[in-house]
């Protein structure tokens, strides 16, 4: 935007606000900016840097107690100054990740009427159908190469926050952004509001979302194919489209129908079993054999279970086990019990592993009949790995494997501490939210390792997006696992992480998206051509930089004599 047209428009509004939020600087704007755009006055007689920006924040930040209210703040920087806001998530996004994402964010979902305060992303819903098309163009920016959709039935492990459920774009986008240098303003958030079925919210006079229980069958598939259509025919076929909190029901189903259709994934599948398989390739190196000589135990067989559950079939199968075998080697635990043949009301995704076995219960009776090395927790069931559940793993394995992936913290099927205290030492552990360091009786010190999505999806978002990937395929997202895991080095190991620091996330990003490239340029899944001599460099292009931009209107002279008029 050209500086005239801004000194323009402030001048005729006499609003400071009439920046866009991507370009407004604060007190970065030098005197000469100030004066030529015309804000001069309206700004004190300071000038700040960036650096000295970024160093407020964390004061103002470091004075809230409140999660909460530490998200509220870093909420409003991002609708004042854009680029101030992800250049603070970088300055430390082992802080802030936790704040702008999970757990807390899961908070802010549930508060997400009183914490709205501007539009960062489309709204549509049921009543919109057969206008999805004009509603797009609402959108201020013409040019979007990523979408985060949900329709918030299954936020978090929190249930159906319906509206509310916004919240889990934007975070998810912020983090696209922060994590994988993917341009804001190329990112757009969607809430797809088609009712909602939690009575709380629907008596709550605050709730800001459709009041009635959700539109399911025929209507609701129609919206759904509508906004797909309407997303690629006004941003194109490379749009990339996120599935996200979707239910079981319809999240399994959606996927399968577009997937071949359209550039989409759904990041609780797809993005959670790359990040819990890319934990399980780096405990091989504690553990000192294969993923295919392992038994995996499942605690929930959900959308994530599964989705986990399908990719380390595919790595068992990458390393040489037949499809039948390594099936064999998946077991899952549902509602009812052990998920196993001939039991009723099975659906398709698992019956791929329902075994011949009796039927069981009770999690810590199936723990000693399996017997399994590698145990993973995703049903959201707070505190479902128990102190005999976690002895008998110990008792059973020389380094038992113990992931307790829900989220928010709260549904954490058990702590580091505990992992760390009832395998005396010796289990490796994961976790879908943060914990804190743990000190063995020993003195020795472990760092737990969170497996996160943000070391997935801002990755693959970035590979895709650079080399215009059509369609994604379940080896994108083993690629993914792979590449994570090999940024992970023997001193992480020896701390208790399986992942890299989250300092190195965008670095781990970059090297996912030059992987992700490198195959779809093999594979001929890539559309921009012709193909980069060199990848990297040309995705780096690619970063957004959270630099500010220079206002200051391009000024030169001409010689002398050819501004002379000669009579």
């Amino acid at each position: 935007m050209q500086a005239a047209f801004l000194r323009d428009a402030i001048a005729e509004q006499n609003l400071f606000d009439a920046f866009p939020v991507c370009l407004r600087m604060g007190m970065a704007f030098t005197l000469e900016e100030r004066q030529q755009l015309n804000i001069h006055g309206l700004l004190p007689p300071c000038f700040l840097g960036q650096d000295a920006q970024v160093y407020t924040i964390l004061k103002n930040f470091e004075r809230l107690t409140c999660d909460l209210d530490r998200y509220m703040l870093l909420m409003s920087l991002q609708d004042r100054n854009e680029k101030l806001f992800y250049k603070v998530l970088a300055s430390d996004i082992e802080k802030f990740m936790p704040i702008v994402y999970t757990p807390t964010v899961g908070l802010a979902c549930q508060q997400y009427g009183l914490a709205f305060r501007r539009p960062r992303g489309l709204f549509i819903s049921i009543h919109d159908r057969g206008h999805i098309a004009t509603m797009l163009k609402s959108w201020p920016e013409s040019v979007i190469k990523a979408i985060v959709v949900t329709d918030g039935e299954r936020i978090l492990g929190l249930g159906d926050l319906g509206c509310y459920g916004m919240g889990i774009p934007v975070g998810k986008l912020a983090l696209y952004t922060a994590c994988g240098g993917v341009k804001p303003h190329e990112c757009l958030p969607v809430m797809l509001d088609v009712g909602t079925d939690n009575e709380e919210l629907l008596k709550d006079p605050l709730y800001i979302g459709l009041r009635h229980k959700r539109i399911r069958g025929q209507a609701y598939d129609d919206l759904l194919d509508e906004f797909m259509e309407a997303v690629t025919a006004r941003y194109g076929m490379n749009c990339l489209i996120q599935f996200e909190d979707f239910a079981n029901a319809n999240a399994f189903r959606l996927l399968h129908k577009y997937r071949n259709k359209y550039c989409t994934f759904n990041d609780d599948i797809q993005g959670t079993a790359s990040v819990a398989v890319a934990g399980l390739l780096a405990a091989l190196r504690i553990t000192k054999n294969k993923l295919s000589d392992h038994t995996v135990l499942f605690q929930g067989a959900g959308e994530a279970a599964l989705g986990i559950a399908n990719l380390i079939l595919m790595a068992m199968e990458k390393e040489g086990l037949s499809k039948d075998a390594a099936i064999k080697r998946i077991w899952l635990v549902d509602s009812k019990g052990l998920v196993v043949k001939g039991r009723a009301s099975l659906t398709h995704e698992k019956q791929r592993f329902a075994h011949e076995h009796g039927e069981m219960k009770n999690l810590e009776e199936i723990v000693r009949d399996i017997k399994p090395s590698v145990l993973i927790g995703v049903a959201a069931i707070g505190g479902a790995f128990t102190t005999q559940i976690l002895q008998d793993m110990a008792a059973l394995n020389k380094h038992p494997i113990i992931f307790a992936l829900s989220n928010p913290t709260s549904k954490a099927e058990c702590t580091a501490e505990q992992c760390y205290k009832y395998t005396e030492g010796r289990g490796i552990f994961a976790s879908g939210s943060p914990f804190n360091p743990v000190t063995l009786p020993s003195g020795k010190t472990l760092y737990p390792g969170q497996g996160n999505n943000s070391y997935v999806f801002p990755g693959v978002a970035l590979g895709v997006i650079s080399c215009g990937m059509r369609h994604i395929d379940e080896n994108v997202f083993l690629t993914t696992a792979e590449v994570i895991a090999q940024q992970v080095t023997d001193e992480n190991l020896q701390e208790g992480r399986l992942y890299p620091p989250l300092v190195t996330i965008q670095d781990v990003s970059l090297k996912i998206a030059v992987r992700i490239a490198e195959e779809a340029y093999r594979n001929n899944t890539a559309s921009t051509y012709p193909q980069p001599k060199d990848l990297e460099a040309f995705i780096r292009s690619q970063v957004y930089s959270t630099d500010y931009n220079s206002f200051v209107a391009d000024s030169y002279t001409w010689p002398e004599e050819a501004m002379k008029v000669k009579l």
